[in-house]
């Protein structure tokens, strides 16, 4: 087999004929395993490697709903849980955990990788087992990149060294784009998208247009519609505040740190939830950086009460 080395994975792959097999000169995801396995110590081989692929289901509260579910946290938590039956998932499943999301019929694209570090003994049921598993480095420049034909859909896993694997072509390995900034009337970010934007190369524009000025913003709740008027006055500026939201899911709001706490009832001890998913973030308006800040609260006053968000909303003031 030849071995593919990590310098070349920058190059857009061929893209080749969705017939579940790979022809001898197609590019295989075991080329990819393989080739940047060689650079891991010790050396991951196609025996270390299982290779799972998430589904959405957007009726199953308990599933991946949704791209809004691609966090870390969700995303750990729904794959680390395992049925106890060796006949569902391995028994001794290997060192790494690579993930696939659906995207398409057929196509399957990288999300990222886990390190498994064995079961959690004190966790197990009757029927689920629980896995402590961390996220890795391996295969990291290729995340969200790499997209693979996944040949059956109703088979969700595998091991990267069977033979369904090692045939599965790879259909794209995108370049490394800029995301462009799309105006400010045309900023809609969800929060998985947000949190991106803050930190990822990729959003350098946006960053830069966030960072020069003042504003209105709307962030809504995707699970009901309700909406937070908000504002970024002063030297915060939009990039600035929406940061915070970013950071904490909440930006230390009433309403929205209540659905970023959770309490049972009569239960004094509250746990963070990952709530924050579900929001949307958009801008109403914007105002150059010397536009005093009576102009911009009289702006958010305005949208609360044409929005309503003091009564049916998610504004507590």
């Amino acid at each position: 087999m030849p071995i593919l080395q990590p310098s070349t994975l920058d190059a857009p792959a061929e893209t080749v004929v969705s017939s579940g097999q790979a022809s001898p000169a197609s590019l295989t995801l075991a080329h990819v395993l393989t080739g940047i396995g060689t650079s891991q110590s010790p050396e991951a081989r196609l025996d270390d490697i299982h290779v799972i692929r998430h589904a959405f289901k957007p009726s199953d509260p308990l599933a991946l709903r949704g791209p809004q579910d691609l966090t870390e946290e969700r995303v750990l938590a729904y794959t680390r849980e395992q049925l106890i039956s060796p006949r569902r998932f391995p028994a001794h499943p290997p060192r790494y955990w690579v993930i696939l999301v659906a995207d398409g019929q057929r196509r399957s694209r990288l999300w990222g990788t886990f390190e498994n570090h064995g079961e959690v003994a004190e966790e197990r049921t009757e029927t689920r087992r629980f896995f402590d598993l961390r996220r890795t480095e391996f295969l990291s420049p290729l995340y969200d990149r790499l997209v693979v034909e996944w040949d059956n859909p109703r088979s969700w896993h595998r091991s990267a060294s069977s033979a369904t694997a090692t045939r599965m072509p790879v259909l794209e390995i995108a370049d490394r784009d800029k995301v462009p900034f799309p105006g400010f009337d045309g900023v809609l970010l969800p929060y998985h998208q947000l949190r991106d934007m803050v930190d990822d190369p990729r959003y350098a524009d946006w960053r830069a247009a966030l960072s020069e000025v003042q504003g209105i913003y709307l962030i809504t709740d995707s699970t009901n519609g309700k909406q937070y008027v908000g504002k970024a006055d002063g030297a915060e500026r939009i990039l600035g505040r929406w940061t915070v939201y970013a950071r904490d899911g909440h930006g230390g709001n009433v309403a929205l740190r209540e659905l970023a706490h959770h309490s049972a009832a009569g239960d004094a001890v509250r746990t963070k939830t990952d709530h924050a998913r579900h929001f949307v973030f958009s801008l109403l308006r914007v105002f150059g950086p010397s536009t005093p800040s009576s102009e911009v609260n009289a702006s958010e006053s305005h949208y609360k009460e044409a929005l309503m968000t003091r009564s049916f909303g998610l504004n507590r003031n």
